[in-house]
């Protein structure tokens, strides 16, 4: 199968490029930026280059973007041509190459101020279900893109799934408090039992999307590790989610008192990918019990496949300040 990549040059596309060929598909990917994993380089703004690029392709896997640590480096506009029109100038490619899968990688920034239950409520419990309240640019060009998904599979039959993918990206939290309070690993640990997924797991749900996409038409899943937790669980968590956690995985415990570390004082939100479990048969895994079994054996949590993409800048130069990417640096008349 011949597979159009995105954002090659990505934590993502890099993954989903080399499982690709390791299988035996023809991976072809495009990016702004060259990379060992990148075949041609150009903008999915442009619609030449794009149509250039889709002779043969039999399926889409469409993961470039600009990403939350651009909202402070980039203007809205930059986000609309690329977020929004460079998404509809793949669209338009794909049906008139009539292939056969489109699979566009959103996030689960696209539930936006949905997410953030007030002080007193229980924790959010997010399925797709939940209607999105867009929080900022790039949450708001996302939806966009997801919209013009369900458009071109109406309009086109154009077979469209959409993956609102967790936190995958290696690097430090953009959160200074969180990076003060916690050591790196003991912080992503905590997330893989609500907000966070492993990129193998996010790759397998990728390919599973390709071979399920025409039985699907269109659908729209939350990627993210299986939570321990259950709907019942959701105003414990927020006030203490270590005695729910005694409850449901004892054994993380000693784990974490072997390491020094801490459980979360309280949790906002918990992401529920029961559906894609469901509809697209995906099985991660790479849980929160499963990585605490490894840390015991005192083995790498991370998979091959992360630990082979490594990390990568979102900026082509280090960014001012503290954190390891500009968050909340700007006044928004910065942003027009």
């Amino acid at each position: 199968m011949k597979v159009l990549v995105t954002g090659s040059s990505g934590h993502l596309g890099e993954a989903l490029i080399r499982t690709l060929q390791a299988r035996g598909d023809q991976a072809v990917g495009i990016d702004i930026e060259p990379s060992p994993f990148t075949d041609r380089v150009g903008s999915i703004t442009d619609a030449a280059f794009i149509a250039a690029c889709m002779d043969g392709v039999e399926a889409v896997l469409h993961t470039a973007t600009l990403h939350k640590p651009h909202v402070e480096t980039h203007t809205r506009q930059q986000f609309v041509d690329t977020n929004i029109s460079g998404t509809l100038n793949l669209l338009e490619a794909a049906v008139k190459a009539e292939v056969r899968a489109f699979v566009y990688t959103s996030t689960t920034s696209a539930f936006g101020a949905a997410l953030t239950p007030p002080a007193d409520a229980p924790a959010a419990w997010i399925t797709e279900a939940v209607v999105p309240v867009s929080k900022n640019i790039y949450g708001a060009t996302k939806l966009a893109a997801e919209d013009l998904c369900q458009l071109f599979h109406r309009l086109h039959r154009l077979p469209c799934v959409v993956l609102r993918t967790s936190r995958f990206f290696p690097e430090a939290d953009d959160d200074g408090s969180a990076r003060a309070a916690y050591a790196d690993t003991n912080l992503k640990l905590n997330e893989f039992l609500h907000r966070r997924v492993e990129i193998e797991d996010v790759v397998g749900a990728h390919l599973l999307a390709i071979e399920r996409a025409a039985a699907i038409g269109h659908g729209c899943y939350i990627i993210s590790a299986t939570t321990p937790f259950v709907p019942a669980d959701a105003a414990a968590l927020r006030r203490d989610p270590a005695a729910v956690l005694r409850e449901r995985l004892p054994q993380y415990a000693a784990e974490y008192a072997r390491r020094g570390w801490r459980m979360a004082d309280s949790l906002d939100r918990v992401y529920d990918n029961r559906l894609a479990r469901e509809q697209l048969g995906w099985q991660p895994r790479w849980d929160f019990a499963a990585l605490i079994a490894k840390l015991a054996r005192n083995e790498d949590w991370r998979s091959p496949l992360a630990l082979a993409v490594g990390r990568k800048p979102y900026h082509d130069a280090p960014p001012a300040g503290p954190g390891p990417y500009p968050v909340g640096t700007r006044p928004a008349s910065a942003h027009s």
